[in-house]
């Protein structure tokens, strides 16, 4: 794609390159039509988790080849370690050329501080029973090959589309409170340490909000995932933009949703 859109910073998280629920020729899409100063990659970029030696199609392949050629045009690259990709951890302040591998990562925007990371620490699952963690990622990602077939089934009858693990998650009460507490945990530590943005990935639900508790205000972001919702984090213009992928319109502003943020944002500092 010849006229790419010029963008100051993108945040993509929750990619899982090489499981079958990735949607990898979408996303590569995207990613040709872009042109970031800073790609941020927030966690669970590879699925090392679930990763198949006989799993790996060209279309995950062509994901890499544009990170290579983000690169090779200027951008630079935060790789943010997460929980599916934690091997990664083990060379955690690896630098090569533009490319960085850190945990967490600190914006300066103009003065104010935006905090990014995963976010898996705030997962007990994780923390305590890793084990069950991955027993639930493989009942995730059969239950992405049950809802294909079922989108599939449904196209063919001229029917909508349907997401069966948000119809889950949004019916289990549990689901629900886990959601709202790892937000909460998240602004609250964020809060506590000064910052005024918080970003986050790992629980896979796009979201920008505000929050507010006795010690002081944030704003919250999360950049989805490429598994169901087809999400980022879009920052440009001193906006703070939810880009959604749009299947019949491929580039589509009206599918994003956009947060003014609270002043113009004209400059970008790195705090290493």
């Amino acid at each position: 794609m010849d006229n790419k859109r010029a963008v100051d910073i993108v945040v993509l998280s929750d990619l899982h390159l090489g499981t079958v629920g990735c949607h990898a020729v979408e996303l590569t899409q995207y990613l040709n039509s872009i042109e970031p100063e800073l790609l941020i990659l927030n966690g669970d970029i590879f699925d090392m988790w679930n990763f198949k030696k006989y799993y790996w199609p060209d279309s995950h392949m062509q994901v890499v080849k544009c990170f290579l050629s983000m690169m090779s045009n200027g951008t630079d690259i935060y790789y943010l370690t997460g929980n599916h990709d934690e091997v990664i951890r083990k060379i955690s302040s690896l630098q090569l050329g533009p490319l960085f591998v850190k945990d967490k990562l600190v914006l300066d925007l103009n003065g104010e501080k935006c905090w990014i990371f995963h976010g898996d620490i705030f997962d007990i699952t994780m923390k305590q029973t890793k084990w069950v963690a991955k027993i639930g990622g493989k009942g995730y990602d059969m239950l992405i090959l049950l809802n294909r077939l079922v989108n599939w089934i449904l196209r063919k009858a001229g029917r909508s589309k349907i997401s069966l693990s948000k119809r889950i998650k949004d019916s289990v009460k549990k689901a629900v409170r886990f959601i709202e507490d790892f937000e909460v945990a998240a602004m609250d530590l964020a809060i506590q340490n000064e910052y005024d943005y918080v970003i986050c990935g790992h629980i896979h639900q796009p979201k920008i909000r505000g929050y507010q508790n006795e010690n002081g205000s944030v704003i919250y972001m999360n950049s989805g995932d490429w598994i169901e919702n087809l999400t980022a984090l879009e920052y440009d213009g001193g906006e703070w933009n939810m880009y959604k992928y749009a299947e019949d319109e491929f580039i589509d502003k009206d599918a994003s949703v956009v947060v003014p943020v609270r002043q113009e944002i004209k400059e970008v500092t790195v705090i290493r």
